[in-house]
C-alpha cells in the first residue's frame, strides 16, 4: 500500500509520538509498504538530526510551521498552520492507499475531510483523549465541546483506531463506535542504548550532587509542581541535590516562579529540549528520574513514556500519581522494584526523592551499576517500540487490506 502519516511533530524532535511514529514507520516499509511522512520542519537547532530518507527506506516531507515561545507547535494557530497546508497536501498530493492521522483533532478532522475527497480510508492513532484533557482547563466551555465534536469526527469515520493503551481505548469506545484496536506504548530503545554503548558495565560516575531528572513535556496535565513543592524538605535531609527540568511544556514558567516562591531556585535547572543520545548519559547517571500525572486533569489513564526511556537507561524511578504507571514502576527486576509509585502529595515525593538519595550512598558502586544493567536488559526486552509498531501494522493491515 502507499501509506501517509500525518503529524506536527517527528523526528529529530525528541517526543514519545516522535519516537512511535518513526517505529510505525520503519515497521511499514519492512511489511512492503510504500510511506510518507507528512510532518514539519524541524527547529533550526535539531536539522543537523535528520534523518536520510536512504536510511530509513521511508520519505518525510517537511513544512514550515508555527511554533509557540517555547518552540513547540502547540496551541490552535499552531495547529492550523499544520492542519490546513496540510489538507491542501493530501488533496493535491499522489494517491494513497491509507492515511494514518496523529493528534490533535484538529488534524484528525482535516485528514477525514481530505480522506473524503480522494476517497481514501485513514486511521488514528489514539495516543490519548484530547477532549477530555480540554474538559479540566480553563477554557471556555464551547471551546471544549469544540474539541470533543472534532475528536468524534476524527474517530468516528477512521477504518481503524490505533490506541496506546486499554484506558484509551476504554474513552474512544465511550466516544463513539469505531473500530480500535490497542497496541500498547513503548519507547524506541534504540536512540537511547546506540548512546550508552559500552559504558554500562563502566562505573558511573556520579558527581557531588544528587540528580533527579525529569526529561520531557511539563504541561497543565502532569502536575510536576509537586516535584517543586518536595524540594524544601528534600533540601533538609539532602543539602546536595539537583532537580532538573529537561524539555518545554506550557507548566515550565509556572515552575520556576513557584521554586522562587519556595526558595529552591538554586537547586532547580531548566534546561532545552535534549535529543536521545544527549538525555541518555544524564539519565543513567541520574540518582533517580522522576515523572508524574495529575489526578482530575483528564490523563488519570495515562502513562508517561518518559519512564520508558528511563528504565531503558537504567535509572531509578520515582512516579507521582495514580493510573498505570504505577503498576509499571513497582515491577519487579531481579528482585528489586524499577522505583517508587506515591501520591500526588510533596511530602510522599520528598520521602521518595529522600529515599533514592540515601540508597545511593549507601551502596558500593558494583551493586549501582548492577542494578543499572539489569534493569536496562529489562527495559530494552519489554518496553521497546518495535513490538507495538508490529501489532500497529498488523491492524492496519487488516482493517485496510494490502
Amino acid at each position: 500500500m502507499r501509506i501517509a502519516i500525518a503529524s506536527r511533530i517527528f523526528d529529530p524532535e525528541p517526543s514519545a509520538a516522535s519516537f512511535r511514529l518513526a517505529a510505525l514507520a520503519r515497521a511499514l516499509v519492512e511489511a512492503g509498504h510504500d510511506v510518507d511522512v507528512l510532518t514539519v520542519r524541524p527547529p533550526a537547532r535539531l536539522r543537523a538530526g535528520v534523518a536520510q530518507p536512504e536510511a530509513t527506506g521511508y520519505r518525510v516531507r517537511r513544512f514550515p510551521v508555527l511554533r509557540d515561545s517555547s518552540g513547540y507547535v502547540r496551541g490552535y494557530l499552531p495547529y492550523l498552520s499544520f492542519d490546513v497546508p496540510l489538507f491542501f497536501r493530501l488533496v493535491f498530493g499522489p494517491k494513497r492507499d491509507l492515511v494514518i492521522s496523529e493528534p490533535p483533532p484538529t488534524t484528525g478532522f482535516f485528514v477525514r475531510l481530505a480522506s473524503w475527497v480522494r476517497r481514501t480510508p485513514y486511521a488514528y492513532y489514539a495516543a490519548d483523549i484530547w477532549s477530555d484533557a480540554a474538559a479540566q482547563t480553563d477554557a471556555p466551555a464551547w471551546m471544549v465541546r469544540m474539541v470533543q465534536a472534532l475528536e468524534r469526527c476524527a474517530l468516528r469515520r477512521a477504518r481503524v483506531v490505533i490506541s496506546v493503551s486499554a484506558g484509551v481505548t476504554e474513552r474512544v469506545s465511550d466516544l463513539t463506535d469505531a473500530n480500535v484496536v490497542t497496541v500498547g506504548n513503548g519507547v524506541d530503545a534504540a536512540r537511547f542504548t546506540r548512546a550508552l554503548a559500552g559504558s554500562f558495565e563502566l562505573p558511573l560516575k556520579r558527581g557531588e550532587h544528587h540528580e533527579f531528572v525529569y526529561a520531557g513535556t511539563a504541561s497543565e496535565w502532569h502536575g510536576a509542581d509537586v516535584f517543586v513543592d518536595a524540594l524544601p524538605a528534600v533540601l533538609h535531609d539532602v543539602p546536595l541535590t539537583r532537580l532538573r527540568f529537561i524539555g518545554g511544556g506550557s507548566e515550565r514558567e509556572a515552575l520556576r516562579t513557584r521554586a522562587q516562591e519556595l526558595d529552591v531556585s538554586h537547586a532547580v535547572t531548566f534546561e532545552p529540549v535534549l535529543g536521545a543520545a544527549e538525555i541518555a548519559p544524564i539519565l543513567a547517571r541520574a540518582t533517580a528520574a522522576v515523572a508524574s500525572v495529575r489526578p482530575g486533569a483528564g490523563y488519570d489513564f495515562a502513562f508517561p513514556t518518559k519512564l520508558y526511556s528511563a528504565a531503558v537507561c537504567g535509572a531509578p524511578l520515582i512516579y507521582s500519581g495514580f493510573g498505570p504507571a504505577e503498576e509499571f514502576v513497582r515491577t519487579e527486576v531481579e528482585g528489586s522494584a524499577l522505583g517508587t509509585a506515591v501520591a500526588p502529595d510533596s511530602v510522599q515525593v520528598a520521602a521518595a526523592m529522600v529515599s533514592a538519595a540515601r540508597a545511593v550512598a549507601e551502596s558500593s558502586p558494583e551493586s549501582v551499576v548492577a542494578r543499572h544493567n539489569a534493569v536496562s536488559r529489562w527495559a530494552i526486552q519489554n518496553v521497546g517500540l518495535d513490538a507495538v509498531a508490529e501489532r500497529a501494522v498488523r491492524a492496519l493491515d487488516e482493517s485496510v487490506g494490502g
